[in-house]
């Protein structure tokens, strides 16, 4: 780790009234969680990846999807949040009002790492939520068991709830997290290659706003020409001691 641009970061952290924070797949790695592709093994590789993460693929194959998803969950029953997540929870617990969360991963880790008011771009692995609009029949605690569990009056069926390929984010929490991007004074982008939009263009709209922007990462990102400072190294490394007391 870079000394040196370390410390200035956390000069830029000291200045900043308010963080903004974005989370991609490499903090859950460091954890042992696979990605979404690389979880698929096993029974699971015969599948496209693609097939398993679309509305489509879910009417044509509700009980295949609703297994894989069921599947990836049981892989995170026992993995636990890393320092990473530890150190983000523990900042906004020394700061209240001060850091604001964002994140890609559907995981819950930095939940479960004691972070509140999350801002989940891409939903989350462990919420079900109906297929299509709730009738006044649907109810979770009522749903009929089954491969998806189903409304038993009029069928409609338990997904997952996590964003699928060609679904919009959700509105509430995009335009939370824009505001946060355009109000901050440092964001940070741990772990994420700066791929996948909307999400990455936070990083742009920080900067354009006028905040630093400051990349945490094992491995070069397609926004390390967005940021005024790279800290190479995993999340669980570098956050302790650029967030620690």
């Amino acid at each position: 780790m870079d000394t040196v641009a370390l410390e200035t970061v956390r000069g830029w952290l000291r200045a900043a009234q308010h963080v903004a924070v974005l989370t991609g797949a490499g903090i859950s790695a460091e954890s042992g969680v696979p990605t979404f592709r690389d979880a698929q093994t096993g029974y699971w590789a015969q599948f496209r990846a693609e097939d398993m993460a679309t509305e489509e693929g879910f009417r044509a194959h509700p009980a295949r999807v609703w297994g894989w998803y069921q599947h990836r969950r049981q892989m995170l029953a026992g993995v636990q949040p890393n320092d990473g997540h530890r150190a983000l929870a523990e900042f906004a617990l020394r700061h209240p009002g001060r850091l604001t969360l964002i994140t890609q991963n559907v995981d819950g880790l930095h939940q479960r790492a004691g972070s509140t008011d999350v801002l989940c771009l891409h939903g989350d692995l462990m919420e079900d939520r109906f297929l299509d609009l709730p009738r006044a029949c649907c109810h979770p605690d009522t749903v009929e068991a089954g491969q998806p569990p189903h409304c038993p009056r009029c069928g409609n069926m338990l997904r997952p709830g996590v964003v699928w390929f060609g679904e919009p984010l959700p509105l509430a929490v995009f335009d939370a997290a824009q505001q946060a991007a355009r109000a901050c004074g440092l964001m940070l982008v741990v772990g994420t290659a700066g791929a996948v939009y909307p999400a990455a263009g936070l990083a742009h709209s920080a900067r354009a706003a006028g905040a630093r922007v400051v990349v945490v990462n094992t491995a070069p990102s397609e926004l390390d020409d967005v940021a005024h400072a790279v800290l190479r190294g995993g999340a669980a490394q570098v956050l302790p001691a650029l967030l620690g007391a």
